[in-house]
């Protein structure tokens, strides 16, 4: 594990309640990979599972946790990044409260300033959500 829950702050841009990810566990310059356990009472839950958008959104900090990593093992502030577009989204299953989500983040393109990625994430071994997403780097 690279940076646990306690320090995620130190990654992402977002604080509570808004956070989505717990752990950043590997990191490289195309690859990313996160863990989150769904917590009672998170304002996305719909009933007793994340909503589409918190998937949508672990996604999305699953991408700046990897990219704030590596400006945070330079000792400099990680860019703003903002989604420019969700395309070919797929939702097959929602977790539950306790449940643990792991999301793979692949770039798969990078031009200035726009990099497009490939997120993945499962729920016990098991497909939950895909989409590719461009986020936009300020």
């Amino acid at each position: 594990m690279l940076i646990s829950k306690e320090d995620i702050h130190k990654v992402i841009p977002q604080r509570d309640p808004m956070v989505l990810i717990d752990d950043l566990l590997e990191q490289s310059q195309v690859k990313s990979v996160t863990q989150f356990v769904v917590p009672a009472g998170h304002v996305l839950l719909d009933g007793d599972e994340l909503s589409e958008s918190g998937l949508i959104e672990n996604i999305a900090q699953s991408a700046a946790a990897g990219v704030g990593y590596e400006y945070f093992t330079k000792n400099e502030p990680a860019p703003v990044g903002f989604i420019g577009a969700v395309s070919k989204l797929q939702i097959m299953r929602r977790p539950k409260v306790a449940q643990k989500l792991e999301t793979t983040i692949e770039v798969t393109h990078q031009l200035t300033g726009i990099t497009v990625i490939q997120g993945t994430s499962t729920i016990d071994g098991e497909l939950a959500a895909t989409c590719e997403m461009k986020i936009f780097l300020q």
